[in-house]
Parts: structure tokens; C-alpha cells; sequence
């Protein structure tokens, strides 16, 4: 294909991934409000699923005295049409992303097409179990720490709508990214850039990394720090053994070979 012509097929992807991102966004508009009651608003309070089952194992978390507010005229509006969008992107994430792999394969050689096989499913798999976490985890302790942090007793947490939803979403999509570990690993291992030496090498390394990230995204306590960063260090301990697997299929491949 000549240059236009990659660049047609480019552009058809993404018109093709802009539709389907529309589609579930014209959903998300339609129970807008109910998305917001139900889905995000409801983490301020202890009747939330993941707060109920804390409570059944001993640890229950109090009300959190948090009110919620908007102070311009077009908040709200656009921070439905933002929630909308980034919704649909999310909902939309493994077709977008077989567009762009479907654009990517037929550049690549026919081993680096056998490296990555099966890796649409893979990574749309660990992005909504990501997601997952970060929305039933992540997202409903950095709701309880910073909606019930007072500095003073005078002080009321008069939230604006477009910071709650923001720290929401935020360590919803990061979470989603963050468990892409392990397919990143198997990629740079087949390639060749990594070696299960080299991540044991850096084991030290990425868990005090993975500590500093896990102090970012969550709120300044101890508890929930750990909760964040264990998946993450086991993602990354996966990872190795992942690298240890390639490794010996490629040398059990290159031994057959002679």
C-alpha cells in the first residue's frame, strides 16, 4: 500500500472507533442521571457494595458528611457530555483496540504477528478487570478518606461536581491501564527487550515504584496504599513468571530446531 493508502485505512479505522465510542456515549446520555446516582454518587455512602462487604468482615466506614454542587452555568452540562465520551471510550475499548491492531498487523513479520496472538482478548480482558478493580476498590477509598478528611470541625466539604467526577474517573482509567502489566511484559519478552533476569533483577526497584504510584492514586493511609499496591506487585510477579514461560518455549523451540 502506498502512503494515501495507509493513510485512508487510517482514517476509516478511526472514523470506525469514533462511531462505536458515539454509540455507547448516546447511552451513557440517556440514563445519565441515573448513571450518576447509582454509579458514582452512591460511593459516598456506606450502603455501596464494596463498603457492604468491608462492613461484613468487621471494617465498616461511617457516613460521609460530602455534598455535592455545581457553580457554573454550563458544569453540568459539559461534564455530562465529558462522563459521555470517556464512558463510550472505555465501553468501546476492545473494538478500538482491534481497529488499531488490525491497522498494525500487516506491517509486522510473521513471528512478531505469533507474538501477539490472541492479544485483543488479552488486553481488553485485563483493561476491564483493571477497571474493575479501580471502581470497586480504588475509587470508593479515595471517596471515604478525602470526603470525611477535616482539617477543622468548622470546615464542610462542599464538593464541586466536575472534582468528584474527576477523581473518580482518574483512578477508575489508571487502575484499567495498570493491569495491562502482564501483556506488556509478554510483548518485551518475546521481542526480546526484557528477560525474567532483568525484572529480578529490578524486583526492588518496581516495588518501591510501584509503592510511590500506589501513594499517587490512592488517598495518604496506610491500609489503602497496601489494598492498591499488592495486585500490582502480584501483576508484576505474574509478569515474571510470564517471562520465565517465553523463555523456555523459545529455547524448547530453538533446540528442536537443531
Amino acid at each position: 500500500m502506498s502512503f494515501l493508502d495507509h493513510l485512508e485505512e487510517l482514517r476509516w479505522r478511526l472514523v470506525r472507533s469514533a462511531i462505536a465510542i458515539v454509540i455507547f456515549a448516546v447511552a451513557i446520555w440517556v440514563f445519565q442521571e441515573w448513571i450518576i446516582d447509582n454509579l458514582f454518587l452512591s460511593m459516598a455512602s456506606p450502603d455501596f457494595v464494596s463498603f457492604k462487604i468491608l462492613c461484613n468482615i468487621g471494617v465498616c466506614v461511617d457516613e460521609i458528611k460530602l455534598a455535592t454542587q455545581n457553580t457554573t452555568m454550563t458544569g453540568q452540562f459539559s461534564y455530562a457530555i465529558m462522563m459521555s465520551i470517556l464512558g463510550g471510550m472505555v465501553l468501546s475499548f476492545p473494538f478500538i483496540f482491534y481497529q488499531v491492531w488490525s491497522f498494525v498487523k500487516p506491517g509486522l513479520k510473521q513471528n512478531e504477528k505469533g507474538v501477539a496472538k490472541g492479544i485483543v482478548l488479552y488486553v481488553s480482558l485485563l483493561f476491564f478487570v483493571g477497571i474493575a478493580f479501580g471502581y470497586f476498590i480504588v475509587a470508593p477509598l479515595c471517596v471515604q478518606f478525602f470526603g470525611n478528611y477535616q482539617i477543622s470541625s468548622a470546615i464542610k466539604n462542599d464538593v464541586q461536581i466536575s472534582s468528584y467526577m474527576s477523581l473518580v474517573l482518574s483512578t477508575v482509567f489508571y487502575s484499567g491501564l495498570l493491569f495491562l502489566l502482564p501483556v506488556v511484559t509478554y510483548l518485551f519478552t518475546k521481542l526480546g527487550v526484557i528477560t525474567p533476569e532483568y525484572l529480578k533483577k529490578y524486583r526492588k526497584h518496581a516495588i518501591v515504584g510501584i509503592l510511590i504510584l500506589s501513594a499517587l492514586i490512592t488517598p495518604p493511609d496506610l491500609i489503602s496504599q497496601v489494598i492498591v499496591g499488592v495486585p500490582i506487585v502480584i501483576l508484576y510477579e505474574v509478569g515474571i513468571l510470564i517471562s520465565k514461560r517465553v523463555i523456555r518455549k523459545r529455547k524448547k523451540e530453538e533446540l528442536d530446531q537443531v
